[in-house]
């Protein structure tokens, strides 16, 4: 039997709640989607403000924190990847929604519980799966992929400056024995970086593998594309991201409407994007970074439909 998740901070800590919902702009009346529930956080927010002919849908593929959903009748909840929002919508006959909200990367409980394989502070299986009944995992990463591949992985998603010397040490070392565990592959990292930057490389070479693993970059796309059909007019969309690959797909993508910044005009010289974004980047304040150290690195941009 499952033990049931504390809604408290055991779970994790909601970063920028009520900023967030509050960029939403709720209409008691109207329909919204949290496509990463979590601790559930940003959703019982929303929940509060809604009455009884307001829904909120959410999505997650964390078993874990799928218990964390509220006992709402308001509520609906999707275990699954949010890259099916249009689809889990139209399913329920929803078209339109009044506002979307995503809180992107991986949340505490995540990181804190060593199992995952999410974490360098822990030794623990390497796993770094957010669904745990997808086949893909870290290990397979690690060891099955082609030096190349790696390289680029580490590169792009982990902006590594040690992509080179990481994976030629990994292929080596798997040449002889499977790399299998968090231990083995911070070793890997600490034997051929300088030790002085070893701190700071080991949350890029962990990061890179956690995205390949769950096609985060991708999924973020794939989401973001659907948004516009989603939202009503004047609908609203708030993105809370982690690090700067998230956040520039949405910079891009609410600036010019596509992931490479390319803006096309119309004969006016207005830019042809679905949705604009409202006032800049907003970051948590030094209270909430003291408070919950992990929401240092977090920005939230807040896009309108058209």
């Amino acid at each position: 039997m499952k033990v049931l998740i504390s809604i408290d901070m055991t779970y994790h800590t909601t970063v920028l709640l009520h900023e967030g919902v509050d960029a939403l702009k709720v209409n008691p009346d109207g329909v919204y989607v949290d496509v990463t529930l979590g601790a559930g956080g940003h959703s019982r927010e929303i929940l509060k403000q809604l009455n009884s002919k307001g829904k909120l849908f959410g999505f997650d593929q964390d078993a874990d924190a799928v218990q964390n959903q509220p006992d709402d009748e308001r509520f609906d909840l999707c275990f699954g990847n949010f890259r099916f929002t249009k689809q889990f919508l139209l399913a329920k006959g929803v078209e339109k929604v009044d506002g979307i909200i995503a809180d992107l990367g991986v949340s505490g409980f995540q990181f804190d519980e060593a199992a995952r394989g999410f974490s360098f502070r822990f030794d623990a299986k390497l796993d770094m799966r957010m669904n745990a009944s997808q086949s893909k995992d870290a290990i397979q990463v690690v060891n099955d992929y082609e030096e190349g591949d790696l390289i680029r992985i580490f590169k792009r998603y982990g902006e590594s400056g040690f992509a080179k010397p990481i994976v030629r040490k990994i292929v080596k070392e798997r040449a002889e024995k499977r790399i299998e565990t968090t231990k083995d592959l911070v070793k890997l990292v600490e034997a051929v970086v300088p030790e002085r930057k070893v701190k700071g490389e080991l949350p890029k070479i962990f990061q890179a593998i956690r995205i390949e693993v769950n096609d985060e970059l991708e999924v973020l796309q794939a989401f973001l594309l659907q948004v516009p059909d989603l939202l009503k007019t004047n609908g609203r969309l708030v993105v809370l991201s982690y690090h700067s690959l998230e956040d520039r797909l949405v910079k891009h993508f609410l600036r010019s409407g596509n992931f490479d910044d390319v803006q096309e005009k119309d004969i006016y010289g207005n830019v042809l994007r679905p949705m604009d974004q409202e006032g800049k980047v907003i970051v948590p304040s030094d209270e909430e970074i003291e408070e919950n150290p992990r929401a240092r690195s977090a920005k939230m941009r807040i896009g309108v439909k058209r």
